[in-house]
C-alpha cells in the first residue's frame, strides 16, 4: 500500500511539474497582481489577461544581469524610450509611443534592417558596412501567402500567429505592452504606437511596461525594456498662462498694478474629447471684484491695488459618460417643448446607457501685484554740439509713467528695426527722476532705428524712433573752405542784387541822351560790377579780359 502511495505521489508531482514550470505573462512582464474585481472593471478593449500562458520556448525569459543580454548584440545596448500624452481625462483616449535609440553609427534602413552608417567613425575607426542585425530576415519563411504554411515560430508570446503582412511589408520587432493586469502585443519596426480608451480604466497613476523582442533564428530574444507612469483622471487637466505688457519675468507670478493681465486657459485634450462639450470658466481673482463666468478661454483682468492675491479658476464641462448605477432602467422619456401654437408636449427619448457627466478642472495661483514702469516715450531729440572731428552725439529725452527705472538700454539697428548693430546699457542714477536724458554717440552717418528700453527689477518698457545722422567729412579744413565759399557766394549775390537796384534807380532819373551817353551808362555799370568783383577777387585781375580796354594794356 505504501508503494501505491509513492507511485501516486510521484505521478501527481509529475503532473504538476509542467504547471509549475509554465510561465504566465504576469510572471514575465508584471510586477504586482490586481484583484479580480479590478481586472473585470478595467477590461481594455482588445487586450488580454496576463494570466495567459507565456511561450517560453519561443520567447526565452532573460533576467537582468544574464550574460545573453550582452552576447546577443554588437555594439552598445539598444535603448527604448516610452512616452504618452498623459494625463488623460476619464473616457478619452491615451496614446503610448515607443521609440528605439540605436548605438552610435547604427541606423534602420528602408527595409527595416539595422545597419552601420557609411563613413561613420565609431571611436577611432570607421564602422564596417555589414548589417548589425538582419531583423527582417525571417528564417525559413516558406509562407507562400498561405497562412496555414507559415512556420510555428511566426507567433506572439501567447501563441497567436502573426497577422499576414500587407504586400511586401515586413515587421522587424515584437512589442508587448502590459498594464492593469492585461497585455497587448503587436509587430513594429523601430517605433510602435498604441491608443487606449480610458472609459473602463481605474482613476489614478498606473504603470505601462513594454518589452521589445527581435527574431534570432527560430526564437525571439529581448533587446530592450522600458516602463513609464501615466495618469487617468476624472478632473479636467487645466493650466493657465498669464502675461502682461511690460512684465519683465512672466514666470515669477509678479505683475504690475494698473495694467491688464491676460489669462489664457489651456485644457489638455489631445484627442479633442471636449470639443462638443459646453465649457464654462469661473474666475475669482481674489481682489473682491466678484465672480466672473465666461465661455471664452481667455480673459483680461486689471489689479488696481498692490499686494498678494489668490487666483481661483474652475472649469466645468458636460461630457458623455456612462449613466450612474442608480439611474432607472430603462430611462423614462422626458417632455420637450412643442412648436409654437401647440399646447401639447411630445416626449424626447434619452438614448439607453448614455448620459452627460459634469467634469471639473481647477487651477489655483498666488500672484503679487507691485508698482512698475507703465509707459515710456521719447519727447525730444537734440544734437549735441561737439568739437570736430568728434562723432555725433544725440540726446534723447524720455518720459516714463510709474516707477523710475534703474537701467536704460539703447539698441541701435538698421532702419527696419530688425538687425541690431549696437547695444549699450547703463545704470540710472539713484536720485534721477523722469523725464530722463539719454545721450548716445553715432560714429557714422545714416538712418538708424533707436530702441530705448527702461527697466527695473520687475518691469520693463520700451520705445523706439528713427533718426537720421547727416554725413560728416573728416577733413576739417575742407569743411571750413566749403563754409567760406558758401558765405562768399551768398555775399556776392547780395551785392549784385544791390547793384541792379541802384542801376534801375539811376536809369529812372537820368534823361536819355545820345548814343555815346548810352555807352557811358553801360560802361559805368560794367565798371561798378568790375570794381565789386575786383574787391572780392583781387587775384584774378590778370585773367579778366576787360583789363585789355584799360590804357597801357597791350
Amino acid at each position: 500500500m505504501e508503494h501505491l502511495y509513492c507511485v501516486l505521489g510521484f505521478l501527481f508531482l509529475a503532473a504538476r511539474l509542467p504547471l509549475d514550470a509554465a510561465k504566465s505573462f504576469h510572471d514575465v512582464l508584471g510586477d504586482e497582481r490586481y484583484p479580480g474585481s479590478m481586472r473585470e472593471h478595467s477590461q481594455l478593449n482588445g487586450w488580454s489577461s496576463d494570466e495567459n500562458d507565456w511561450n517560453e520556448k519561443l520567447y526565452p525569459v532573460w533576467k537582468r544581469g544574464d550574460s545573453r543580454w550582452t552576447d546577443s548584440r554588437k555594439g552598445s545596448r539598444v535603448q527604448a524610450i516610452l512616452t504618452s500624452d498623459s494625463p488623460a481625462l476619464l473616457g478619452s483616449n491615451i496614446t503610448f509611443v515607443v521609440n528605439l535609440v540605436f548605438p552610435r553609427c547604427q541606423k534602420e534602413d528602408a527595409s527595416g534592417n539595422i545597419v552601420y552608417e557609411k563613413n561613420c567613425r565609431n571611436d577611432t575607426a570607421l564602422s564596417p558596412d555589414p548589417d548589425v542585425y538582419n531583423w527582417t530576415a525571417w528564417s525559413e519563411d516558406g509562407d507562400g501567402g498561405n497562412g496555414s504554411s507559415r512556420g510555428q515560430h511566426h507567433a506572439f508570446p501567447d501563441g497567436k500567429p502573426f497577422p499576414r503582412p500587407h504586400g511586401c511589408k515586413k515587421w522587424s520587432l515584437v512589442y508587448t505592452f502590459h498594464t492593469l493586469g492585461q497585455y497587448f502585443q503587436k509587430l513594429g519596426r523601430c517605433s510602435a504606437r498604441i491608443s487606449i480608451n480610458t472609459a473602463n480604466m481605474t482613476v489614478g497613476p498606473q504603470v505601462m511596461k513594454v518589452t521589445v523582442y527581435r527574431q534570432h533564428g527560430r526564437v525571439y530574444i529581448p533587446i530592450a525594456q522600458v516602463q513609464d507612469v501615466y495618469t487617468v483622471t476624472d478632473e479636467i487637466p487645466v493650466f493657465v498662462t498669464m502675461s502682461q505688457k511690460h512684465d519683465r519675468n512672466v514666470s515669477d507670478e509678479t505683475f504690475l498694478r494698473d495694467l491688464p493681465i491676460v489669462f489664457d486657459v489651456l485644457v489638455h485634450d489631445p484627442y479633442h474629447f471636449l470639443n462638443y462639450s459646453a465649457i464654462y470658466y469661473k474666475w475669482n481673482f481674489g481682489d473682491n471684484t466678484g465672480l466672473f463666468v465666461s465661455s471664452n478661454h481667455t480673459l483680461n483682468h486689471t489689479y488696481v491695488l498692490n499686494g498678494t492675491f489668490n487666483l481661483n479658476l474652475t472649469v466645468q464641462a458636460a461630457v458623455p459618460g456612462p449613466c450612474p448605477l442608480s439611474w432607472p432602467s430603462p430611462p423614462q422619456p422626458t417632455p420637450c417643448s412643442a412648436p409654437a401654437g401647440d399646447d401639447s408636449l411630445e416626449p424626447c427619448e434619452i438614448p439607453d446607457g448614455s448620459c452627460q457627466v459634469n467634469r471639473y478642472g481647477h487651477f489655483k495661483a498666488t500672484i503679487t501685484i507691485i508698482e512698475g514702469i507703465l509707459e515710456v516715450s521719447i519727447v525730444r531729440i537734440a544734437n549735441v554740439l561737439m568739437p570736430l572731428p568728434e562723432s555725433a552725439r544725440v540726446d534723447f529725452t524720455v518720459t516714463c509713467e510709474g516707477t523710475t527705472p534703474t537701467e536704460v538700454c539703447t539698441a541701435i539697428s538698421d532702419p527696419t528695426c530688425q538687425t541690431a548693430q549696437n547695444v549699450v546699457c547703463s545704470a540710472v542714477d539713484a536720485d534721477a527722476v523722469c523725464p530722463l536724458t539719454v545721450r548716445r554717440a553715432f560714429n557714422r552717418s545714416g538712418t538708424y532705428c533707436v530702441n530705448l528700453t527702461l527697466s527695473d527689477g520687475a518691469s520693463l518698457a520700451l520705445t523706439n524712433t528713427l533718426i537720421s545722422i547727416p554725413g560728416q567729412d573728416p577733413a576739417s579744413s575742407l569743411r571750413m573752405a566749403d563754409g567760406a565759399l558758401i558765405s562768399i557766394g551768398c555775399l556776392a549775390l547780395f551785392v549784385t542784387a544791390i547793384a541792379i537796384l541802384v542801376y534801375k534807380k539811376h536809369k529812372e532819373y537820368k534823361p536819355i541822351g545820345n548814343g555815346s551817353g548810352k555807352m557811358v551808362k553801360g560802361k559805368g555799370l560794367d565798371v561798378f560790377l568790375n570794381h565789386a568783383k575786383t574787391m572780392f577777387f583781387p587775384g584774378n585781375q590778370e585773367k579778366d579780359p576787360l583789363l585789355k580796354n584799360q590804357p597801357g594794356v597791350p
